[in-house]
């Protein structure tokens, strides 16, 4: 049976996971669901470097199929900052508002027509067989001022989402799951996957 491990225990992307591979995995399973611990430094420069070096290790330590992703926020004005460093945006232990300030802060002094962002993911699938496969999604919005909703993570209340009318905290889980930058990635790997069937 295949069997694909991912390189998370977060319960919510394996849902998504096994729904988008099932044609292709009929088995996923996280770290823990595995008995594997995962510790990888993610110091790469981009999102797909840190994401293959996660895939990589999981397939090390477990000789299965792998599946890894990185993301953030790009925000157009900071030069694509934070970037790699979303998470660790103002410092290695600061949680989301402590980001969100410091993005805040940051864009203080820079108008509406130039607070364009991106939240920006990469996936990396990598076989027991040595073959890589890399995919990116995007979903483009723009920094609020304040924050805005409930919902979601991370930078979610400041970023609005033009063909929602709202920030992606004040949409649903489900509604942002069907454009959000993780879902697009997954797609675009798994219409790869499907064309390596094909050949």
């Amino acid at each position: 049976m295949n069997t694909l491990l991912l390189a998370t225990n977060n319960e919510g992307k394996l849902e998504e996971i096994r729904a988008i591979f099932a044609g292709f995995y009929p088995r996923v399973l996280t770290l823990a669901q595995a008995g594997l611990e995962l510790t990888v430094v993610e110091d790469g420069a981009t999102f797909a470097e840190n994401a293959l070096k996660k895939a990589k290790e999981a397939v090390r330590i477990s000789k299965m199929d792998a599946l890894a992703d990185d993301s953030g926020l790009c925000v157009d004005a900071l030069g694509g900052a934070p970037g790699v460093h979303s998470a660790r945006y103002a410092g290695e232990r600061a949680g989301d508002a402590a980001n969100n300030d410091k993005l805040l802060r940051a864009l203080e002094h820079v108008d509406e027509p130039y607070r364009a962002a991106s939240f920006v993911c990469c996936v990396a699938l990598c076989r027991a067989d040595g073959k890589t496969f890399t995919a990116e999604g995007r979903c483009e919005g723009r920094i609020l001022r304040a924050p805005q909703g409930e919902n979601g993570f991370g930078y979610d209340p400041l970023f609005w989402y033009e063909p929602f009318g709202c920030t992606f905290a004040q949409a649903s889980a489900a509604q942002k799951n069907t454009v959000s930058h993780r879902a697009r990635a997954l797609r675009t790997l798994a219409e790869k996957l499907a064309m390596e069937q094909v050949r």
